[in-house]
């Protein structure tokens, strides 16, 4: 039973990769057409940042698009082929279930759109300092995407378990909804944050979604598993094609519906506590905002020079391809430990 469960999960994760490395160059070519191309927060507003980045101006945005069409298109694909049941060998690829993908999905789907909108609103300035949606707006949006997400859990599952490693689980009842909105719109926003070099937030997004892939596949979910899969050789595509110097841009329409969806399959997991250690590059990054804008608010002094922290690093004079791969480095060896913690806690 395994080794079709395993056969499945590198068929769809490969079909997904070969896919979207096949529509790379029709995306690129429709990003450049149109100018689709990402605004640089200006000298003013973010002097530092500018210096650093002024030479990415012009690059196309949205890129992330590709890895939700493509995880959307495969969904979509062997739902319908197993419904009518056309082919009986291609039957057995169904992954989209109501048990335990069909939230995932919408959710990506809808971040994606939000997404989407908002970099559609950046390339054509509209907004504060022209960046598009405003955080307030953005934080009310999935906030009220997580809080449907946690009420179709709690009133439609009757499932309110938070699970620490080594304590075993936690019944939170009402405190379940805070709890799941914190976890999945904090990963959205870490996301969101350590999306700032080439490759960077594709690289850290990929080892996260194989991790959770992992787990899901040894709690017996494997749909999950596999959800995760389609998104990784969708992540491992784009990733080809946006080493530096990146050919086009994530864009929020990535970051942010990758990050919720990551979120999401933490809960699905009941292994939300992992996320501070399989996603630890985000975290560091999301810390030094707080702390950054926490001192300048009540010190009215700043502790790096510019944020998040891949951007001090920059700042000081590391290359941009020097952070991206030790942040991979440091993603690889927490999603490993996260891992371990996963298993030990699971044989004791």
């Amino acid at each position: 039973m395994y080794l079709y469960y395993i056969s499945k999960i590198f068929f769809l994760s490969t079909l997904s990769f070969i896919i979207a490395i096949v529509c790379t160059p029709l995306l690129t070519h429709f990003l450049y057409k149109y100018k689709l191309n990402k605004r640089i927060r200006d000298k003013k507003s973010a002097p530092i940042y500018h210096r650093l980045h002024q030479q990415k101006e012009g690059t196309p945005t949205s890129g992330g698009m590709l890895i939700w069409i493509v995880t959307l298109f495969l969904a979509l694909l062997f739902f319908f082929l197993d419904q009518i049941q056309a082919i009986d060998f291609l039957n057995q690829f169904n992954f989209l279930t109501r048990q335990q993908t069909f939230v995932p999905l919408g959710v990506m789907l809808l971040a994606g759109v939000v997404g989407l909108i908002d970099d559609w609103l950046n390339i054509k300035g509209v907004g504060k300092h022209g960046g598009g949606i405003g955080i307030i707006t953005k934080l009310v949006l999935y906030s009220l995407l997580a809080v449907i997400i946690a009420a179709w859990l709690y009133f439609k599952l009757d499932w309110d378990l938070f699970h620490v490693p080594f304590f075993g689980n936690i019944h939170l009842h009402w405190i379940y909804f805070p709890v799941v909105v914190l976890a999945v719109v904090s990963t959205a926003f870490a996301t969101n944050e350590i999306d700032g070099l080439d490759g960077l937030a594709g690289g850290t997004l990929l080892v996260a979604f194989a991790a959770y892939g992992i787990i899901a596949f040894s709690q017996g979910k494997f749909d999950l598993a596999c959800f995760c899969g389609v998104i990784s050789g969708a992540l491992l595509s784009f990733l080809w094609f946006n080493i530096y110097p990146a050919r086009f841009f994530m864009g929020d329409t990535g970051s942010m519906s990758l990050g919720i969806t990551l979120g999401v399959i933490a809960t699905l997991t009941n292994n939300i506590a992992l996320l501070l250690i399989i996603c630890f590059p985000m975290v560091i990054d999301t810390l030094s905002v707080i702390i950054q804008v926490t001192s300048k608010v009540l010190f009215k002094k700043k502790v790096f020079l510019s944020t998040p922290l891949h951007h001090h690093l920059q700042a000081i004079g590391w290359p941009e391809p020097k952070i991206v791969m030790r942040f991979w480095i440091i993603s690889g060896v927490t999603a490993m430990l996260g891992l371990i913690i996963f298993f030990i806690d699971r044989l004791i």
